[in-house]
């Protein structure tokens, strides 16, 4: 059995709805309005975070964006390497992303590896005229080149600490917490999470 310890929190809700509205408005100016965007979260809590953010892009654009949720479980480098069966979220991608811009949406950016398996995944359902990369928060420790375009915010972390986001939408609140876990699971990951992770990679 393990557990998580709470050393801090990074973010409260106030702070992740700021986030939020800030990183909108940056899509939006990044991309000179709302025509020819797509947003795609990465499963779970990515996928949240998207619908958050299309809500807010049409509240301030007037425009529609459509959403998806991608799982990327069976795209990992570490699919087979652990013996317990991984966790599988639904992919929801009602729409066809070519010649779109997709802006990926994840919770926490770490070490790269989730982001290059969204990439590969993201292909495979056409060809997007680009790929933007918005994350609630950074906290460092880069295995691979991938660097985001919009970051709610950078923290800079310990490897051996856990980042957890909780969500209202999964977990009844909304706030970042950083901390330990304690016994026998260590933390890994791309968001070297626990509650608030899709997944649990090789650190």
């Amino acid at each position: 059995m393990s557990a998580f310890i709470e050393r801090g929190r990074l973010l409260e809700a106030p702070e992740i709805r700021r986030v939020v509205t800030r990183i909108a408005h940056e899509i939006l100016e990044r991309n000179k309005g709302a025509r020819g965007l797509a947003l795609i979260g990465i499963a779970a809590r990515g996928d949240d975070l998207a619908l958050r953010l299309a809500r807010e892009i049409e509240r301030i654009e007037g425009a529609t964006v459509p959403v998806g949720a991608l799982d990327i479980t069976f795209y990992r480098d570490d699919i087979g390497l652990h013996s317990e069966a991984p966790e599988v979220h639904e992919t929801r991608i009602g729409f066809d992303i070519t010649g779109l811009t997709v802006v990926l949406v994840d919770d926490v950016l770490f070490t790269g590896r989730t982001i290059r398996a969204a990439m590969d995944a993201l292909v495979d359902f056409g060809r997007p005229r680009a790929i933007q990369l918005a994350v609630l928060v950074d906290r460092g420790h880069r295995e691979l080149p991938i660097r985001a375009d919009y970051v709610g915010k950078n923290a800079p972390t310990r490897r051996d600490e856990e980042v957890r986001v909780l969500l209202a939408e999964v977990d009844g609140e909304d706030a970042v917490a950083v901390g330990e876990q304690i016994g026998d699971d260590e933390p890994s990951g791309d968001s070297g999470a626990g509650a608030g992770t899709r997944e649990r990679e090789p650190a």
